[in-house]
């Protein structure tokens, strides 16, 4: 069975840290972090490339936010630094076997964990 499992959200002050994690039971090419605020689109924080460890982010956690995986505990990681008002949101961690779109697409991931709520107030 698929899993994806989240943790690590939770509620901090403007220019504190959290660090999420993501259990999951099998390898893909690509993982990533999304998060989908209040009212808003869901939308790519930062992805993990499996076979050779390469990253990207979004603009605007550039610089702040960490993405990282151990293969031996099957975990995904999201460090956030810095972390400010407008990063709330629910994070979520997915899974994309699929090739072509943009690792910011949503519609590229096939597999995604129940998300973990991350709160930051000022």
């Amino acid at each position: 069975q698929v899993r994806l499992e989240e943790s690590g959200g939770g509620s901090v002050q403007a220019g504190g840290s959290l660090r999420l994690s993501c259990v999951f039971s099998e390898f893909t090419y690509i993982m990533a972090w999304f998060r989908q605020g209040q009212g808003e689109e869901r939308e790519g924080v930062a992805v993990f490339y499996t076979n050779d460890g390469d990253t990207n982010y979004a603009d605007s956690v550039k610089g702040r936010f960490t993405i990282s995986q151990d293969r031996s505990k099957k975990t995904l990681y999201l460090q956030m630094n810095d972390l400010r008002p407008d990063d709330t949101a629910i994070y979520y961690c997915a899974q994309s076997q699929q090739f072509g779109l943009h690792w910011s697409r949503p519609s590229r991931y096939n597999r995604w964990g129940q998300g973990t709520q991350v709160t930051v107030s000022t």
